[in-house]
């Protein structure tokens, strides 16, 4: 599939693909999409910023525009990430579009949902927490849902969300078509694979374990207390939007609040933020009222913001996996990005972790992680570059003596 003309979509899904600029469709759509509009079942990976999202909601949408009955539930591990899957679905839909839909997520008023299912819609977008809340009260039934996505499927399963979507699908009939994308395959997803899909047309773009070649990586390597000066150099040398990673909720707000001090327009994200909190928050970064966002892991996938141009692990993810999806904050729709990693000496297992999780040859070779001596004075002496695509290479142990 070179463009999506050849698909004979319904002339509603042409108007809206045309409005959105989407003429060319990416590696993972073209591989989707046609198997998907023949209704076959998807077990699809890829990297986040692949269009992902187009891959499965194309289909979802000229279903529901064919077909007068049926409905389709897309389940996705966050909010945020759901509120970004409905807005594609709402544009491909289209203005004044007769069918209704539903967004149902935790941390939102259940009489807003209430009302949003008493409309009977034909597509509903969740979380599987609060999806499994209306099942249980009987406000929302999923007898003739057909039609099930089930996205980020790896980080639903890290969420502890296994138990839910089971429940879930038990109300679901069995004769449906089910797509499942995931950024990683591991044993537990194969599983679920394995027992909810038929006969299931495999989707591959990319290694999920390669960061994009678009992101320019660097790693610094510094004493744990020379951290927050490297961060500052490092954000005065930098222009454009930024994220900065740090490992717990209370971190976001002092480190964020340290910045704000220092002039540079800061705004923190975390999980405990009320949802309407948040969304002013990534609505203000999407909308460049601010440059640097610091966040937990909360944000790490789904967030598509496409002007973000540099990711800085400020903490270590605790998953190696995560470091991937952290860094593909940037380099989105096409463009370039840059991303910087502070690795102190305790930081060793971890980096040692990402480090084979990007280059599996480094697995158990003595030169895999930094020394746990290895700093530098404001980070410099051991700042390295490296592009993505090519060999990952850790610095070498060094027996310098830590700084200080």
């Amino acid at each position: 599939m070179k463009n999506f003309n050849e698909l004979d979509l319904h002339p509603v899904m042409m108007t809206s693909l045309a409005q959105m600029n989407y003429h060319t469709p990416t590696p993972v759509q073209a591989q989707a999409i046609p198997p998907a509009l023949d209704g076959r079942d998807i077990l699809g990976s890829a990297q986040t910023g692949t269009g992902k999202t187009a891959a499965f909601a194309i289909p979802l949408i000229e279903k529901l525009l064919r077909n007068p009955r049926g409905t389709a539930l897309v389940l996705t591990p966050t909010r945020e990430l759901g509120k970004q899957i409905m807005e594609i679905m709402h544009q491909l839909l289209g203005r004044k579009s007769p069918i209704k839909t539903a967004f149902i997520i935790g941390g939102e008023s259940m009489g807003k949902q209430y009302a949003q299912l008493k409309q009977q819609p034909r597509l509903i977008v969740g979380t599987p927490g609060r999806i499994n809340d209306h099942l249980q009260r009987g406000s929302m039934k999923l007898h003739d849902t057909d039609f099930l996505v089930l996205d980020e499927t790896d980080r639903m399963l890290d969420m502890g969300f296994t138990v839910q979507i089971d429940r879930i699908l038990h109300y679901m009939p069995k004769k449906r078509q089910t797509l499942l994308f995931s950024a990683t395959l591991p044993p537990n997803i194969l599983k679920l694979s394995e027992k909810y899909l038929n006969n299931a047309v495999r989707v591959a773009v990319g290694s999920t374990t390669t960061p994009l070649k678009a992101i320019r990586q660097e790693t610094m390597h510094l004493d744990g207390s020379e951290k927050y000066d490297a961060l500052v150099n490092q954000l005065n040398a930098r222009s454009g939007s930024i994220i900065i990673f740090v490992k717990t909720k209370y971190g976001t707000e002092k480190l964020a609040k340290k910045l704000n001090r220092e002039n540079h327009d800061a705004e923190a994200i975390h999980g405990d933020l009320k949802q309407s909190r948040r969304e002013r928050v990534i609505s203000g970064l999407r909308n460049k009222k601010y440059r640097i966002l610091v966040a937990t892991d909360v944000v790490a996938r789904g967030l598509d913001i496409p002007h973000i141009a540099h990711v800085i692990n400020y903490d270590l993810p605790q998953v190696a996996e995560d470091y991937i999806h952290r860094i593909g904050r940037t380099a989105r729709a096409g463009a370039e990005g840059a991303s910087l990693s502070l690795v102190t000496p305790q930081d060793r297992d971890k980096w040692y972790a990402i480090s084979v999780l990007m280059d599996p040859s480094l697995k158990g070779k003595p030169g895999a992680a930094p020394s746990k001596g290895a700093s530098s004075k404001n980070g410099g002496r051991h700042k390295r570059r490296f592009a993505a695509g090519n060999k990952f290479r850790p610095r070498k142990n060094s027996r310098r003596k830590a700084a200080g």
